[in-house]
C-alpha cells in the first residue's frame, strides 16, 4: 500500500494558501504599481488585515475540493466528482447567502459551518455564473468557453488524497480535468487542472523533482487527450517556461513572456516557471509568482501548492503560515487528506 505522506499534504494546502494570501493584496495591479507601493522588489511580506492574511476564492475553493474528496461515496471517478460538484455548490452558498445555513448542511459539511469561509474575496465571475447554473459542465459537454484559470486554481487535494493503490495516474487526472471542467468548459480551462493534480501526487507521494514531475504527468495528458484543441500550444507555452527558468532573465520580464496567469493555460506556466528556477527556496518562488502584472493570488497559489508537496515543511518559511488566515483548519484538512486511503 502507498504511504501518503502527511507533512507533504499539509505543506501544498498551506503553501497555496500562502501563495494565495501574498499575491491577493496585489492582484489587480500592474508591476509597476506594486514596485511603488512595496519598492523595487515588489510586495516580499503579507499585507495584513486587522493582523490576518486573508485568502481569497482560491483557498476557499480549494478546502471545497478537499472536503469533496474526502466525502465521496466511493472510489470511483464519478463519485469524486459528483462529491465535488456538491461541494462546489455549498461554497456558491457561502457567496451568496449568509451564515449560518440550515443544519442539515452543516451536518454534512464542517466546512459549511465555518463562518470564515462565507466572506466574498473576490470570487471569480465565471466560477459563480457557472454554478449558479448548476456546475454540471464536462469536458465532452462543456458549460461555457471559459479557460479562466478558476479551474486549476482550486484540484490540488485530488492529488493529495488519490494513489496509485485507489485509481490509476490516468483516472486520478481525469478526475482533476472533470473538477475543473464543472465551471471551466475551454481544454484551457480543465487540461492545465489535470497536469496540476499528476504533478502533486507525484511530488506528495513520491521521490522527484519538479521536472521529472511535469514530464510524466504531460506524458500521460498527451495519452489522454492527443487530439484536444489548443494541445500544441499549451505545451508549447510549457516548454517556453520550462526555458525561460533556466535563462537569466529577470522573473518579471520572463513571467510578462508568458502570459499574466488570467487563463489556466498560463497560470499553471507561470507557476512551473517559479517552481522549475527557485525548486528548493520556496520563498523565492513564492515571491516570484506573484510579482507581476497579472493574476498574482493564483499563479500564487499554483506554486505553493507545487513546491508545498515537494518540500514539505520544513521548506515553507514560518513567516508564511504563523499570521495565515484559517491556517489550523487548512492544516487540519491536509492531514486529513493524508489520513484517508
Amino acid at each position: 500500500m502507498i504511504q501518503k505522506n502527511a507533512d507533504r499534504c499539509v505543506a501544498s494546502l498551506l503553501g497555496g494558501a500562502a501563495g494565495d494570501a501574498l499575491g491577493y493584496a496585489v492582484e489587480f495591479m500592474s508591476y509597476r504599481s506594486i514596485q511603488q507601493r512595496y519598492g523595487p522588489e515588489g510586495i516580499r511580506d503579507y499585507t495584513l488585515d486587522n493582523g490576518c492574511a486573508v485568502i481569497s476564492d482560491d483557498t476557499q475553493m480549494t478546502l471545497f475540493t478537499a472536503e469533496g474528496m474526502l466525502l465521496a461515496k466511493d472510489i470511483s471517478i464519478k463519485s469524486y466528482v459528483d462529491a465535488i460538484r456538491r461541494e462546489y455548490l455549498w461554497w456558491f452558498m457561502t457567496q451568496t447567502e449568509t451564515y449560518p445555513v440550515g443544519r442539515s448542511i452543516t451536518q454534512a459539511s464542517f466546512l459549511m459551518g465555518e463562518k470564515a469561509l462565507f466572506a466574498n474575496r473576490a470570487p471569480g465571475n465565471t466560477c459563480i455564473s457557472a454554478l449558479a447554473a448548476g456546475g454540471t459542465g464536462t469536458p465532452d459537454a462543456p458549460i461555457n468557453a471559459s479557460k479562466g484559470c478558476g479551474g486549476v486554481m482550486r484540484v490540488a487535494p485530488i492529488g493529495l488524497f488519490l494513489t496509485l493503490d485507489m485509481l490509476s495516474a490516468e483516472s486520478i487526472m481525469r478526475i482533476g480535468a472533470r473538477a475543473a471542467a464543472l465551471t471551466h468548459g475551454h481544454t484551457m480551462g480543465w487540461i492545465p487542472a489535470a497536469v496540476l493534480t499528476g504533478m502533486v501526487r507525484i511530488l506528495s507521494q513520491e521521490r522527484a523533482t519538479v521536472d521529472e514531475a511535469l514530464t510524466e504527468t504531460l506524458a500521460t495528458a498527451r495519452q489522454l487527450w492527443p487530439k484536444a484543441n489548443q494541445m500544441k500550444q499549451f505545451l508549447a507555452m510549457i516548454r517556453k517556461a520550462a526555458r525561460l527558468a533556466e535563462s537569466d532573465q529577470p522573473d518579471e520580464r520572463a513571467i510578462s513572456q508568458i502570459g499574466e496567469g488570467w487563463v489556466g493555460d498560463e497560470a499553471l506556466a507561470i507557476a512551473l516557471f517559479c517552481a522549475l528556477r527557485y525548486e528548493d527556496d520556496f520563498d523565492s518562488a513564492i515571491r516570484a509568482a506573484v510579482n507581476h502584472s497579472g493574476d498574482s493570488d493564483s499563479t500564487g497559489a499554483v506554486t505553493g501548492n507545487i513546491l508545498g508537496a515537494r518540500l514539505g515543511m520544513k521548506g515553507i518559511p514560518m513567516k508564511y503560515t504563523k499570521k495565515l488566515e484559517l491556517c489550523e483548519l487548512i492544516a487540519r484538512t491536509g492531514t486529513a487528506l493524508a489520513a484517508n486511503n
